[in-house]
């Protein structure tokens, strides 16, 4: 992520209104900004290589009656 915190404005809010700044912000951002945050947060979590391989691949066998 390029873009940095703005540590010249502080807002004091109630979790209540913070939570609803949230909405809002996720509500209008791109598609690729969106998908840039959760690649950072994979990476953070996971570490670098969750973003570099692929997924696995896994199969489910249900049986009916």
């Amino acid at each position: 992520m390029e873009k940095r915190m703005d540590r010249t404005k502080i807002v004091i809010t109630t979790q209540k209104d913070s939570d609803k700044m949230d909405d809002f912000y996720w509500a209008n951002a791109s598609i690729e900004e969106k998908i840039e945050t959760v690649t950072f947060l994979r990476e953070c979590f996971y570490g670098k290589e969750a973003t570099t391989g692929r997924l696995q691949r896994f199969y489910t066998i249900l049986k009916f009656k």
